[in-house]
């Protein structure tokens, strides 16, 4: 299914010398890809090496991310202070794995900045959508103790996003500490609003958000329409759309 919404991300990888594979269990989404490239890892662990993009999984995985991506997050700091003087009032990210988010928070979190996370809602009609701290409880998914979408006996839920990055039943553990510890809010945003607020920055700039970021822009609008002026919101752009453009056009066609 991802392969398929990231057709254009695939032929990228394959150009540069990757062989990927299709997985075929499940939903065949973050979820089902990660349990195979662990299985995959387990039984060649001698000659292979495990590579996560996403700020999930076991230890030392979402620190190793974290500190990657908190580039991010330094870079708000530096150009902030650059653009108005200070730093911003609200950090504004998209929230799938959390890998994005946690790159944005985390050099910024002993700091006066508002934290505000944006999960998938999905659909009007599906109900949790892929947004694990809105709507989940605490569980283990690929070795992390966080929240994760589960059914009464712990089975993983199926989740749905237009979004491929964000359609994820659990989500990083540094994010449930933020959540818990009432440092950053966290809320879902619709299938629909997304679609918004990538129409929007497009008509109106001439950029092409990826899907996962349109969620946080249509959040970073709502929240900008009741601060007051005066306020600095920054909200993360975290990929391109080029490759989201199928996915726009089909929804656009409905």
């Amino acid at each position: 299914v991802d392969m398929e919404r990231q057709r254009s991300n695939v032929l990228r990888m394959e150009l540069l010398g990757a062989k990927v594979r299709p997985v075929t269990t499940g939903q065949r989404t973050l979820k089902d890809a990660i349990n195979a490239a662990l299985r995959d890892w387990i039984s060649s662990v001698r000659t292979t090496h495990y590579l996560l993009g996403s700020a999930v999984g076991p230890h030392p995985f979402p620190s190793i991310v974290a500190e990657f991506q908190s580039v991010i997050g330094r870079e708000i700091a530096v150009q902030s202070r650059a653009a108005f003087g200070r730093l911003p009032d609200l950090a504004v990210a998209c929230v799938g794995g959390g890998s994005n988010a946690i790159g944005t928070f985390h050099p910024l979190r002993r700091t006066d900045v508002e934290f505000l996370g944006v999960e998938a809602g999905g659909s009007r009609h599906h109900g949790a959508g892929a947004a694990s701290l809105a709507h989940g409880r605490p569980g283990i998914l690929h070795g992390a103790y966080s929240y994760v979408l589960q059914d009464r006996e712990g089975q993983i839920s199926e989740t749905e996003s237009i979004s491929a990055g964000l359609d994820y039943a659990g989500v990083g553990p540094e994010h449930a500490w933020l959540k818990d510890s009432g440092r950053a809010r966290y809320i879902a945003v619709h299938d629909d609003d997304a679609l918004r607020a990538f129409h929007w920055l497009a008509e109106d700039e001439g950029i092409l958000p990826a899907l996962e970021p349109s969620h946080a822009l249509f959040a970073a609008v709502a929240e900008a329409r009741r601060r007051p002026a005066r306020q600095k919101i920054v909200v993360t752009l975290s990929g391109r759309g080029d490759k989201d453009l199928e996915v726009v056009g089909r929804a656009a066609s409905r």
